[in-house]
Parts: C-alpha cells; structure tokens; sequence
C-alpha cells in the first residue's frame, strides 16, 4: 500500500503549477508501450496497460481529488479504451493463426480500411463532442472527442499491424498538445510533443518494415 499512497500522493511543484508523479510515470509507461510498438515487442501491451491505469486517475482529476480538478473525459475514456483494446492487440500479437511468429508484420491497410478510418475519425468526434459535453468534459470538447476516437482507432490499427495507424497518431498528437496545456496537464502536453516526432519516426520504421500485400487474384469471365 505504500506505493499506491505515493502514487496518489506525490507531486512536482514548479513555481505556481502542480504535476502529479502519476501524470509524469504513466506517460513514460506510455513512451516505453509507444518505442516496443515501434519495435514490435510484445510488452508493449502490458506496459501500456500500467501506464492506461495510472493517467485514468489524472485525467479525472474531479473524481480523484488531484490538485487539477479538470475533467478531460476523452483523455480519461481513452484510457479504459487502451486497456481493453490492448488486451486484444496482446491476444493477437502472441496468438496468430499460422503459428509462424508471434508478432505480427506490419502492412499497409486497404482503400477501403483507410477512407473508413477517415469516416470514423471525423463522425465519432461529431457524435461525441455533444455526449463529452453534457457530461461536463473541458472545452474545446471537440478536440477531447477527436483525441479519444482517434486514440481508439490507432490502437486497433496497431493491433491489426497497420502501418497508418501512426499518421492517426500524428493527427492526435497535433490536437492534444494545445488542448492538454490549456487545462494544465502540462507533462502529458510535453509528452504529446515528443510523441508527435516518435510517431512519425514510427511511421517511417514499419513502412520499411511492411510485407508486401498478396497479389490479386485473377478471375476470369
């Protein structure tokens, strides 16, 4: 129980601002899932689960009584979403069909895939900036709705081994960075800045990585 009574409790006082030891070590959790992803490592999924769990107590900082008491529900949702999409994107890199490797080979999605992701982006941030906004998320909802379904759908992305799932990243990355220093989450923003050049290196790594898609069949008639 000491640990956890540090945890909740210890904190980083920077002249007049308050950073939370939680904030800082579950985004160095984050950091640690986001570089095994990178090298396709399968504790990338369970470091991510410890740092999901600890950020979920920052994020609803009204609920946990923490120095910030703003509530960013899509940054606190994501977190319970990393954790069960997580779970599957830990059974499907260490359970393939073939029983060839254990972690799976980055690909580039399909024409269809990709438009979908875009349609999902944007239509689950129109749907849910009005249900974040009731339940009293900070504003601009928007951009807590758009971080929470892009988070979502780049973290099924890279369960599938898709190699677009880190452009989705970027697109995060570029949104949350003012709205997390805007509340005053200022070591997750700072984590989102260094996360923006890492995705795009990500990117960069798995598209040399990738396998080549199967050709098409040939049909005739």
């Amino acid at each position: 129980m000491g640990i956890v009574r540090w945890l909740f409790d210890a904190q980083i006082v920077i002249g007049d601002q308050t950073v939370l030891w939680r904030e800082v070590i579950g985004n160095v959790f984050g950091l640690l899932s986001a570089l095994g992803g990178m090298r396709r490592k399968v504790w990338a999924w369970p470091i991510g689960l410890v740092g999901n769990a600890l950020l979920f107590t920052v994020f609803m900082g009204a609920l946990f009584d923490t120095p910030n008491p703003v509530n960013l529900l899509g940054q606190a949702g994501r977190q319970v979403m990393f954790i069960i999409v997580s779970i599957y994107g830990w059974y499907r890199w260490t359970h393939r069909p073939d029983d060839t490797a254990t972690v799976i080979e980055p690909h580039w999605a399909s024409w269809r895939t990709r438009v979908l992701l875009v349609v999902g982006m944007v239509g689950g941030t129109a749907l849910l900036t009005p249900v974040f906004r009731a339940l009293g998320s900070y504003e601009p909802v928007w951009s807590d709705a758009w971080i929470f379904v892009g988070s979502l759908l780049a973290t099924y992305g890279m369960a599938k081994g898709w190699v677009e799932f880190w452009l989705i990243w970027v697109a995060v990355d570029l949104v949350g960075v003012p709205l997390l220093f805007s509340a005053g989450y200022y070591a997750s923003g700072l984590m989102y800045v260094f996360y923006g050049a890492f995705t795009l290196t990500g990117f960069f790594v798995w598209m040399n990585q990738r396998v080549k898609p199967p050709a098409a069949p040939v049909t005739v008639g």
